[in-house]
């Protein structure tokens, strides 16, 4: 092991420590945490130098604190400066790597990082991690922390994203943790003890006495204390001095310099050498990095393939091929694009010791980098294979060690092969940036290099964006197969579609004493709640509860947590009415910070968990509000949604109905205390609609305008109107504001044409039973008759309207549609067609056809709307929609909606159909049945639909209803009726 000398392993696979830093044995064997604590105490000054071991005096820091700083006295000796206030307990035992690295996984922050052009997700960078492990052992001594890092990096615990370099205490160096992909993520790999920070194994030591061990951490201390003069252990021919364990400057960089006569470069100025020196980099960089490709091609993929020779390989032939492809990827393109470049490289190394220009072969050979794209997007999914093979074929793994262990692998992992050309490509816009530096104006490569450098960053980018879809794409695809539902939850969230997104993975408690993760992951459509449990060593993902569409999400603390500034409204703000504020669960006692899920629609539910700081609950909450926007502003640009009426209907006098006339320029509204009319564009803006009748409880409101007839409903009895009483103006006749009784003890009607008839259909319904009364208007009001006339008629007592047929349907009935000859009534037993000639009744959907049966089975749905759409019938339930044909059977079988809330009332307006429920509209493609766009709002009521608009009602924040027009007329496909 690289770093022996500063753990002592508890593992065979281990090499043997440095006797300077090994203890014996009793502390080989990890205790727990809790053993550890009820231990023999240490002393105090045990306790406060802890963290001020050996690893001070071996590698002074220019960041050490004063406390860990030692000082020469006057005599030469060594004193320890220490603070004698109390020093905080580290986390854990920090001599014990298994625990330091748990806590280190749990608490290292995690996001995307650049490292030469390059983005890496789930990455760290090396100062973060060494704050970390510093704040974890409770040290400012970073080169302590970063000799401790070192002993995880050297475990693999993570490793450096290019597997260049060991852990590094610099922001610009990134790392990853090491690729499980799909098992158990834990730090069961991480063993050994650190031995700079253990506590020293003999009973005796204190801070007062000279400990008899050679290895006792106090050592120093106490040397310092009793004012000894530390003595060498071994005399100095002994020891044998080991070169420093830093992989990082092992290889001697070649030089230009070394390669030419002296009189070569002595015959240019410092800066061309320079220059030269950073061109010799390129050139040789690019030898290596051909030979690599070459080590995969000649140690990896030939062995594996086996192709002609008598070598088996330990793949097994019917995937061997696939397997190769998806390891490997297209390196061979890349190698033949980088061989090209290397020989012209070479070619013009060897024309002159002095290289003059070099942009020129560059800008030859760049634009021919796609295979880089192509090689980026696969890596992954490379790793994936591989490690996954690995993990379960002994033959395969058997060949990877060994094969690494060759000489020619330079004791590198396959892994850091594989990540050459995406790292190679991010390297040449920085060498030939040094170059650029450092030549001459008058030099052509002044013009080639940076047109190549812009060529080269373009393909960076496609690199990145290409590699991201295609992470993301690949975790999507782990994700989906990782799911278990319960049978009730289950919803199909599309993880594996083309453009689905993971945005945010983030861990929550479900009770601020329950250790227990529950995961949520935030994607472009939805919210995932899970709970990963490890079963036979395999991560299993069970949803925790049914997942939630952002459009019928709302966080309850999201007010809370970031308010909105100004008059700007969220979607989803209007429903969270005062009472749900109130009822938000506070903050808990032991500083659990709540993030409340609420599910609105069927089968919605509210979840509460705790988020372990504000940073993490605010940041989860700031990217869900941000995505929710999106989604609103991505699916609301198809239709036109115009205001109405508002600020004038309070809650005492709520719009319950609504009907235009006049062609549209007038609205008149229905409501509870009266009969309203507006005008649609008046000249005056501030005009407000104006009261027109009286009547109490109007339901419902509707016009026969050929025959100039107002049709009420108000406190369950039907009556109509002249039009003329609906005129604002003065001086009125009283006469024409007095309503004529058609039916009393009514719940409904239904105004429109059947056999070729205006008929007026008025239904009483009970629990039992419902009675359907149809009346067509009286013979002497013809069509095209004055106003003057009719109102006559109202003045003289007549009847406006005679009854023409009466129905008995033996079921509660609540809505009625025409269909040429037929009624179609939507009752307690489904749709039910009836006669209007000869008033037989039958059921509209056919009992032979068992496709049909899950709407039997299904309990308390309510039919409530019918579209004819070419020939066919769009039924829309409570719970569900599907067509059928004319016969009752089903069509499109594999067209369904299931109905995220409990709509109430139905629209269409081809191609969408929309759905009202008091929450919400839920707009479809009646095409796909996908859900299109969905608008929150409060109390929402459907008035009026039209092939020319709809018109709907909601509350305010004040508490007055809001009366808003919807069209799809913007880029409003041709409807197909």
């Amino acid at each position: 092991m690289r770093d022996a000398v500063q753990t002592t392993p508890r593992s065979d696979s281990m090499t043997h420590p440095s006797p300077l830093m090994t203890q014996p044995s009793p502390l080989m064997t990890q205790p727990s945490p809790e053993a550890f604590a009820a231990s023999r105490q240490p002393s105090d000054g045990s306790a406060r130098s802890r963290t001020m071991s050996m690893a001070s005096t071996i590698a002074p820091d220019r960041t050490m604190s004063v406390q860990s700083q030692a000082t020469q006295s006057s005599s030469g000796q060594t004193t320890l400066v220490a603070r004698d206030s109390q020093r905080k307990v580290p986390v854990v035992y920090p001599a014990l790597l298994s625990l330091v690295a748990e806590i280190f996984r749990e608490k290292i922050s995690l996001g995307e990082r650049q490292k030469n052009g390059l983005s890496y997700q789930n990455a760290f960078s090396g100062t973060d991690s060494v704050d970390l492990i510093g704040s974890i052992i409770r040290t400012n001594d970073r080169n302590l922390a970063l000799l401790l890092g070192r002993a995880l990096d050297a475990q693999k615990f993570f490793h450096d994203v290019t597997y260049d370099h060991r852990l590094r205490d610099a922001p610009g160096e990134v790392y990853q943790f090491k690729e499980t992909m799909g098992e158990e993520k834990s730090t069961a790999d991480v063993n050994g003890v650190f031995t700079l920070l253990t506590e020293c194994y003999s009973p005796t030591c204190n801070r007062d006495q000279l400990c008899y061990s050679i290895a006792c951490p106090r050592r120093l201390e106490q040397q310092a204390r009793l004012n000894i003069k530390p003595q060498p252990v071994l005399g100095a021919g002994d020891v044998t001095t080991a070169p420093p364990d830093d992989d990082d400057d092992t290889d001697n960089q070649k030089l230009w310099i070394s390669t030419v006569p002296k009189e070569v470069s002595d015959s240019v100025d410092d800066r061309e050498k320079k220059r030269q020196e950073i061109i010799f980099e390129l050139m040789y960089t690019e030898r290596d990095f051909v030979k690599d490709l070459e080590y995969l091609r000649d140690f990896w993929m030939r062995p594996l393939r086996a192709a002609g020779t008598t070598t088996h390989s330990p793949i097994p032939e019917h995937r061997r091929e696939k397997f190769i492809r998806t390891v490997f990827g297209n390196c061979l393109e890349v190698l033949k694009v980088n061989s090209a470049l290397c020989e012209a490289l070479n070619a013009r190394q060897k024309e002159n010791a002095v290289v003059q220009t070099i942009g020129d072969i560059v800008c030859q050979h760049v634009p021919n980098f796609d295979p880089f794209i192509k090689y980026g997007a696969n890596q992954l999914y490379g790793k994936y294979e591989f490690e996954k093979e690995k993990a379960s074929n002994p033959a395969f793994a058997k060949f990877v060690e060994d094969t690494e262990r060759l000489k020619e692998s330079r004791k590198l992992e396959l892994n850091g092969y594989l990540t050459k050309p995406t790292t190679r490509l991010a390297r040449y816009p920085l060498l030939l940036e040094g170059v650029l530096k450092t030549t001459a104006d008058s030099n052509t490569d002044k013009e080639d290099i940076p047109k190549a450098i812009k060529l080269i960053k373009d393909f960076l980018s496609r690199v990145n964006a290409e590699s991201g879809k295609a992470e993301n794409h690949f975790n999507l695809v782990q994700l989906n197969a990782a799911l278990k539902f319960n049978t009730a939850d289950y919803v199909d969230l599309k993880l594996t579609e083309e453009n689905r997104q993971m945005l945010m993975k983030m861990a929550f408690k479900k009770t601020t004493a329950d250790s227990s993760d529950v995961t949520a992951y935030l994607f472009d459509h939805a919210v995932l709640l899970v709970r990963v449990k490890v079963v036979n060593k395999r991560e299993e993902v069970r949803v925790y509860r049914k997942p939630i569409p952002l459009e019928l999400l709302v966080i309850a603390q999201m007010e809370e947590v970031i308010p909105r500034l100004g008059i700007a409204k969220r979607p989803s703000s209007s429903l969270l009415s005062n009472k749900a504020v109130i009822n938000n669960p506070p903050p808990a006692k032991d500083g659990g910070l709540p993030i409340t899920f609420r599910h609105l629609g069927k089968g919605g539910y509210e979840q509460t968990l705790y988020a372990t700081n504000s940073a993490t609950r605010r940041k989860f909450i700031e990217a869900v509000e941000q995505q929710q926007e999106k989604l609103w502003e991505r699916n609301s640009n198809f239709y036109n949604k115009t205001i109405l009426s508002e600020g004038f209907f309070a809650a005492v006098n709520r719009i319950n109905c609504l009907v235009p006339i006049d062609g549209g320029r007038k609205l008149v509204y229905g409501t509870d205390n009266g009969i309203f009319v507006s005008e649609r564009w008046p000249k005056d803006k501030s005009a407000k609609p104006k009261k027109v009748l009286e009547a109490t409880q109007v339901t419902q409101i509707d016009t026969l305008e050929e025959y100039q007839l107002l049709l009420v409903l108000a406190n369950k009895t039907l009556s109509s109107y002249p039009m003329d009483a609906l005129d604002i103006s003065e001086g009125q006749n009283t006469m024409a504001k007095r309503p004529k009784k058609i039916q009393g003890h009514a719940n409904f009607f239904k105004a429109g044409i059947g056999l070729g008839r205006h008929l007026v259909c008025s239904v009483k319904t009970s629990a039992l039973s419902s009675t359907i009364k149809v009346y067509e208007p009286m013979d002497n009001l013809a069509k095209g008759k004055k106003k003057s006339a009719v109102s006559k008629m109202f003045q003289s007592g007549q009847d406006t309207l005679k009854p023409f047929k009466e129905y008995y349907i033996p079921a509660e009935s609540s809505s009625i549609h025409f269909l040429r000859s037929t009624l179609c009534v939507g009752c307690a037993r489904g749709f039910e067609v009836v006669s209007l000639e000869t008033t037989e009744t039958q059921s509209l959907l056919d009992q032979a056809d068992t496709s049909l049966d899950f709407v039997a089975r299904k309990e308390n749905v309510k039919p409530i709307h019918i579209e004819r759409m070419n020939g066919e019938f769009l039924l829309n339930y409570s719970d569900f929609s599907f067509f059928v044909n004319r016969n009752g059977w089903r069509a499109r079988p594999d067209w369904k909606i299931a109905w995220e809330g409990n709509p109430n009332a139905f629209a269409l307006s081809y191609p969408y159909i929309l759905a009202f429920e008091p929450n919400f509209v839920e707009i479809r493609h009646v095409e796909t049945s996908e859900l299109t766009h969905l608008m929150t709002g409060k109390n929402i009521r459907m008035l009026h639909s039209s092939t020319r608009e709809i018109i709907y009602a909601y509350e305010d924040d004040h508490g007055y209803d809001t009366v808003a027009s919807l069209d799809f007329w913007t880029n409003k496909p041709q409807q197909h009726v």
